[in-house]
């Protein structure tokens, strides 16, 4: 047990908590803008309405939703029975993990630079494990799995998007008056994403809420009550307020030589086309990017904190407890401040560079990526939110036009570059940290 040299241990908590923060500060100034960037790209949001919407629901969905990633993280990518009776180099293993995965963070910010954090933290957890271990007790096909969904995610999150897109446009879009056409289906939007969200939370929720043993049926009836009070609420309230704002809206074009809001050459139908058609998808963007940040943060901040959880686990003798809210919290708080000082970064890459966002497809990019991360989320799979935005960013940019034109081809190489990249360069700087860390403590 550690009880008998937990002092001299002491130094690796500290240090690990410092560089979990700077971890989670790299996670937050480059992840957070798959949740944010396609709403401020499209200027549904401005940035510090971005980062005040991100700071709350990036911690309540670490909160709410992070233990089951963050467990898989640190419990099954490797045997933690191998390190029975040499807990102090286990928790040098994930303080090197720590640095290996913050350095990489924050250099791809600097960049531009859209990586996964998923990606850097489970190639980190590799390298220092072949170190400490070599190959022996790596479950490879856990692993396997995780990495196939890294491949699939972008695919799967493109496709949901996409199909959501091309109903919209099909639906919506294409009618004589976009408007009310929109404005009937807003409801169902409003419903759809609260019952997938709300069910996420409540269906196999947190064990530190008391919400894992809630019965499947009484998830589903409670989402499905509060999807339904939700819509009816927005059929009552908001309905009538934006389809007098499109009627307004209409009178004034009509006195008009040129339209307010220029239409889209490159498609064949835009919301940007009529003012009312943007304004309803501008309300509905800002419920999917809060939607996509609670998220992120179920998913992406148990990627930062899941070794710190393994190590303070570790140091307080419970090696197989749970995760404790008060670390997923602390992770939240890091992420966001990551987002205030340097998220402007990606999030001009993802909401601007990568491919035009208007209100429209920036509401399909949202709740097809958001809706994919969820539902992974609740698996237990640590799939990347980077992998799923990008994916839906370049999916749906190219139904817009029916081509590649509005996309940007190099800079998605670029990033597909830093993908591939990122997992041996945290897996190396980690197993080198280890090393180091071994030569310096052990005689």
């Amino acid at each position: 047990m550690l009880e008998a040299y937990s002092n001299a241990v002491v130094w690796i908590v500290v240090f690990s908590f410092l560089v979990a923060f700077f971890l989670a500060f790299g996670v937050g100034a480059n992840d957070v803008a798959n949740s944010f960037g396609t709403s401020v790209g499209s200027k549904v949001l401005t940035l510090r309405q971005a980062c005040i919407l991100a700071t709350i629901f990036e911690i309540l969905g670490a909160l709410l939703m992070g233990y089951k990633v963050s467990d898989t993280v640190r419990k099954e990518i490797f045997d933690l029975e191998m390190y029975t009776d040499e807990e102090k180099l286990l928790m040098m293993g994930n303080l090197a993990a720590l640095f290996g995965s913050a350095v990489w963070n924050i250099v791809a910010t600097f960049l531009k630079l859209p990586i996964s954090g998923t990606h850097s933290i489970i190639g980190a957890i590799l390298g220092f494990t072949c170190v400490a271990k070599g190959f022996r007790g790596i479950r490879w096909k856990t692993l396997g799995f995780i990495v196939a969904s890294w491949f699939l995610s972008p695919l799967l999150s493109g496709l949901v998007s996409v199909a959501i897109f091309l109903l919209i446009r099909r639906f919506i879009l294409s009618k004589e008056n976009p408007g009310d056409a929109g404005l009937t289906a807003l409801p169902l939007f409003y419903g759809f994403t609260v019952f997938v969200n709300v069910i996420s939370v409540v269906l196999d929720g947190s064990p530190v809420l008391r919400l894992d043993n809630i019965p499947a049926w009484l998830a589903a009836t409670v989402s499905g009550v509060v999807a339904i009070l939700i819509a009816i609420i927005i059929r009552v309230q908001v309905v009538p307020r934006e389809r007098q704002k499109g009627v307004s809206s209409r009178e004034q074009n009509e006195l008009s030589v040129e339209n307010p809001i220029a239409a889209d050459e490159n498609a064949e139908v835009s919301d940007d086309s009529r003012p009312e058609v943007a304004n309803l998808f501008k309300s509905l963007q800002v419920m999917t990017a809060i939607f996509g940040s609670f998220a992120h943060g179920g998913n992406d901040v148990s990627n930062t904190i899941a070794p710190l959880v393994s190590l303070w686990l570790i140091y307080a003798n419970n090696p197989d407890g749970e995760t404790p809210a008060w670390l997923l919290i602390y992770g939240g708080v890091g992420i966001s401040a990551g987002l205030w000082i340097m998220g402007r970064k990606v999030i001009e890459t993802m909401g601007k560079d990568l491919s035009k966002i208007t209100p429209t497809s920036g509401f399909t990019i949202e709740i097809g990526s958001a809706t994919t991360v969820l539902m992974a989320s609740k698996f237990g799979l640590p799939i990347s939110t980077t992998h799923c935005k990008v994916g839906s960013v370049v999916f749906v940019g190219c139904a817009r036009t029916r081509s590649t034109k509005e996309v940007d081809l190099k800079l998605f190489r670029s990033i597909v570059l830093a993908w591939l990249v990122t997992l041996p360069f945290t897996a190396i700087f980690s197993a080198f940290m280890l090393l180091i860390l071994y030569s310096v403590t052990v005689p």
